[in-house]
C-alpha cells in the first residue's frame, strides 16, 4: 500500500476512510489532518473537525491538540472556546502529547482563574466519560 509519510494521499484516502469508519482513531486522525491540509481531498475544515472529533474521543493525544486548537481559532464549524480548547490540550497533554503541554501553557495566559477551574474540571469530568461527549 501507498504511504501517508510518502505524500501519495490518493491511495490511501479510501483504505483510511474505510478504517475510520470501522473506528479506527489513527485513521480518523489522518483523514482528519488530510481534509485539514488539503492533502489528495478538497480543503473542508468542517470534514476535518469532525474526523479529529471522533479520533480524539478515543483518547488520540495528537488528535486531541488538533481539536483543542480548533477550538483555539473557532475553525471547522467549531464554536471558539478557550476553555475547552485548554480542556483538549490538557488530556492531550496528559496523554503524552509534547506539543500540547506547550500549547496548553499559551492557552492558559490567556485566560481568567475562573476559566483554567472550567477547564481542569471539564477535563476532569471528561476522562471520566471516556472523552464521549466532551
Amino acid at each position: 500500500m501507498a504511504s501517508f509519510y510518502e505524500g501519495d494521499y490518493a491511495a490511501v484516502l479510501e483504505p483510511f476512510t474505510r478504517y475510520a469508519k470501522q473506528g479506527d482513531a489513527n485513521a480518523q486522525y489522518y483523514l482528519a489532518s488530510m481534509y485539514a491540509l488539503g492533502m489528495g481531498v478538497p480543503r473542508n475544515l468542517k470534514t476535518a473537525a469532525e474526523w479529529a472529533r471522533l479520533s480524539a474521543e478515543q483518547g488520540n493525544a495528537t488528535a486531541q491538540t488538533t481539536f483543542g486548537l480548533m477550538h483555539v481559532s473557532g475553525e471547522g464549524g467549531i464554536t471558539q472556546d478557550i476553555t475547552r480548547a485548554h480542556m483538549w490540550l490538557s488530556l492531550a497533554s496528559s496523554g503524552g502529547d509534547r506539543m500540547a503541554a506547550s500549547l496548553q501553557s499559551r492557552v492558559a495566559k490567556q485566560m481568567t482563574p475562573d476559566q483554567l477551574e472550567e477547564a481542569q474540571k471539564l477535563a476532569r469530568e471528561c476522562v471520566a466519560k471516556d472523552y464521549k461527549g466532551c
